[in-house]
């Protein structure tokens, strides 16, 4: 686990932050904890991401860095997010609305089909995700059928369309 900063610039936010994961760290003495400025991490990630497994980041830092992550793996029409708390969880895909391309049949689903996979885990329907997530795996290795966002020409619902044969099947 890495908590990551920039407690060099930001004194009383980003101190308060790391106060609190070393705190909590503490408690959890079998799990790995590290700290890294922000600027050093985003180098890191790019250069060895497998190195890096569970990252502790301020709201701010949390938006870039996991944008930056997105780049990695395909751009932000590919990646699910999920917050969880005690009493909740919401998954979104982290995009968030996409404005400048609502309305145009051009979205990619696949974050928002992907974060609807991660809930359907959290609630235990593990075997309907899985057979989705089967299919979805198909229609993108098969390279066939792709939106614009992975190089293709595809439009959302034929997309979707791919997906839901697959399923199918």
């Amino acid at each position: 686990m890495t908590a990551i900063h920039k407690a060099n610039i930001m004194k009383l936010s980003d101190g308060l932050f790391l106060d609190s994961c070393r705190a909590v760290s503490r408690q959890y003495t079998d799990i790995t904890y590290d700290e890294r400025i922000v600027d050093a991490a985003c180098m890191h990630l790019v250069m060895h991401p497998e190195k890096l497994d569970v990252l502790l980041l301020p709201n701010l830092y949390g938006d870039i860095v996991s944008d930056l992550c997105a780049g990695l793996v395909g751009g932000l029409g590919v990646v699910p997010g999920a917050n969880l708390g005690l009493d909740a969880a919401v998954f979104e895909a982290v995009h968030g609305s996409a404005p400048d391309i609502a309305d145009q049949n051009l979205a990619n689903p696949t974050a928002l089909l992907l974060s609807g996979l991660m809930m359907l885990d959290h609630i235990g329907e593990r075997q309907r995700a899985e057979r989705i997530r089967q299919a979805l795996n198909r229609v993108l290795a098969a390279g066939q059928v792709r939106t614009r966002d992975l190089g293709g020409s595809a439009t959302t619902t034929e997309f979707t369309d791919a997906i839901c044969k697959e399923v199918e099947k």
